[in-house]
């Protein structure tokens, strides 16, 4: 019988180096895989994160906050909340990189000195890096025992809207992770002249209104308060409304340009403040709700104050921590505005209420034509471009006279930050969004022709805001520059069924300032 065939040496050699290299190959893949694994456990411990984030409070903050200081004592890590969870293996890999990468970058390529710290701790920026799902992963149960009423009814909205409204769990719980002993998320109380605040000296109050014998600048005094707000006479007159198609970064809604004339009025040197808005709050307020149809009448000195149901508490500080007194009020609803001059043309007998949208732009521009009511062009201004990256914008003369997104520290500022404009008037450009009585209609111009003379838009859906805010571009404070409430978008966290007719919970820069109609015996 023949026997097997026999394998030479070269074939055995070839086998053993084969199965050399197989079994090497593993025990390499497993040393190289245990390799990454032990990095990644390393480059996710808090110590590893605290290297490259060098936020002076970033600890302490975040060993001051519900997810270290409970009394569960349960941690939560950075990686927790800022990537998404584990299980998501090729989502919480690749975040792991791609944020890891940009963050060792940064730390190696900048001066942590030039960081804004507040900026980067609030919602807008936030979002960017704490994945719902990761809250979700821990929290599963939203009705723990202890919720209060208010917890309640905010989290069955969660539960029914948070695919379709994309709502995030951080909106209404920015402390959890970082401590913020400002952050207040509960019916607010304590306002100045509110239940629950120090009495004031009422021997300090005004007794009487400003009356005014004639056509200029006054000082109005809100009986029964101690506030007073400076009104600037503006002489009436005709003007072009909108801009050139060649002005930078004009929009289809500002043209054609057009002729207004307008009739004289007075408007409030700043827009309306903290001070003047908790008056009208401490006097008005009620947990009832008024359909606006029933409270806002054309005849604004139609009710007396009784008869005036103002604003309903609400959830947290509406000033964002950022302060009250003389800095623009805001998140208020234009239905809200509307009913502060309803109120204060009671409390004065004048006749006080929002400016129309050609007002506003005619005291904007104070006489001028130009892009800004001050020298300078929107281009030389302007972020927005690729060459910005490398040559960064102008800022000298339009930080004189706008809080804008490269000066205002991502929040309102005080009047005093700027100068005014040839008609006396501050922050026309910039700091906060105002509202306009006109509702908005991006063909308003085009259905103009002539002169036209005091126009008012009441027909749209929604209303006219103008002068852009804190966080705006240069190209959005333009004079003509035009924009509209978001009422749907701006209520998108509120829980309350119905949703609040005081008080928007998505947007921070939005207030207004108010204008008089002068009696006509004055002009």
């Amino acid at each position: 019988m023949p026997g097997k065939p026999k394998r030479n040496k070269k074939n055995n050699l070839f086998f053993h180096r084969k199965g050399f290299f197989l079994i090497s190959g593993i025990i390499i893949g497993v040393i190289v895989i245990a390799a990454l694994y032990q990095t990644s456990v390393y480059f996710s411990s808090n110590e590893s994160c605290m290297m490259c984030h060098v936020h002076p409070h970033a600890e302490e903050s975040w060993r001051l906050s519900s997810h270290v200081n409970n009394g569960s004592g349960v941690m939560v890590n950075c990686v927790d909340c800022h990537l998404p969870p584990s299980d998501h293996t090729w989502e919480h890999y690749t975040a792991k990189v791609a944020l890891g990468t940009r963050d060792l970058w940064g730390y190696l390529t900048r001066d942590s000195a030039d960081f804004d710290w507040n900026r980067k701790s609030e919602l807008e920026h936030a979002v960017q890096y704490i994945p719902n799902q990761s809250c979700v992963k821990c929290h599963q149960n939203l009705f723990p025992e202890g919720v209060t009423d208010d917890g309640v009814t905010a989290h069955l909205y969660y539960e029914e809207n948070a695919e379709k409204l994309d709502l995030q769990c951080i909106s209404c719980h920015l402390d959890a992770g970082h401590y913020n002993p400002g952050y207040v998320h509960s019916r607010m109380s304590g306002i100045p002249g509110v239940t629950g605040a120090a009495a004031a000296d009422t021997s300090l109050f005004f007794q009487e209104p400003t009356r005014v014998t004639a056509f200029s600048d006054f000082t109005e005094q809100i009986p029964g308060t101690m506030v007073s707000f400076q009104m600037i006479a503006i002489p009436g007159g005709t003007f072009r409304m909108g801009s050139p198609e060649k002005e930078p970064f004009h929009h289809p809604d500002e043209s054609p340009q057009h002729e207004i004339c307008l009739n004289s009025f007075f408007m409030a040197q700043v827009e309306t403040t903290w001070d003047q808005y908790w008056a009208f709050y401490a006097e008005t307020m009620s947990e009832g709700r008024t359909a606006p149809e029933n409270v806002y009448q054309n005849n604004l000195n139609a009710f007396g104050v009784d008869a005036i149901s103002g604003p309903t508490p609400p959830f947290g500080y509406p000033d964002q921590g950022w302060g009250q007194g003389d800095r623009p009020a805001i998140t208020m609803t234009h239905y809200a505005a509307e009913t502060f001059c309803q109120w204060l043309s009671a409390k004065t007998g004048k006749k006080y209420r929002l400016p129309t949208e050609a007002e506003w732009e005619y005291a904007a521009r104070g006489g001028t034509e130009t892009a800004y009511f001050f020298p300078g062009s929107p281009k030389d201004f302007s972020s927005h471009g690729f060459m910005r990256n490398i040559f960064k914008p102008k800022t000298d003369s339009i930080s004189a006279y706008v809080i804008y997104d490269l000066n205002s520290g991502n929040r309102t500022q005080q009047p005093s930050q700027v100068l005014p404009n040839p008609f006396g008037l501050k922050n026309m450009l910039g700091n906060v969004m105002e509202y306009c009585a006109d509702r908005y209609d991006p063909q308003a111009y085009a259905k103009r022709s002539g002169v036209t003379h005091n126009p008012w838009v009441t027909e749209g859906e929604e209303w006219v805001v103008r002068g852009g805010l804190y966080s705006s571009d240069a190209a959005e404070v333009r004079n003509a520059a035009r924009s509209h409430t978001r009422h749907d978008e701006w209520l998108k966290t509120d829980p309350q069924q119905p949703k609040s007719i005081w008080w928007y919970s998505d947007i921070r820069g939005i207030g207004f300032r108010v204008v008089c109609e002068p009696d006509p015996s004055l002009l």
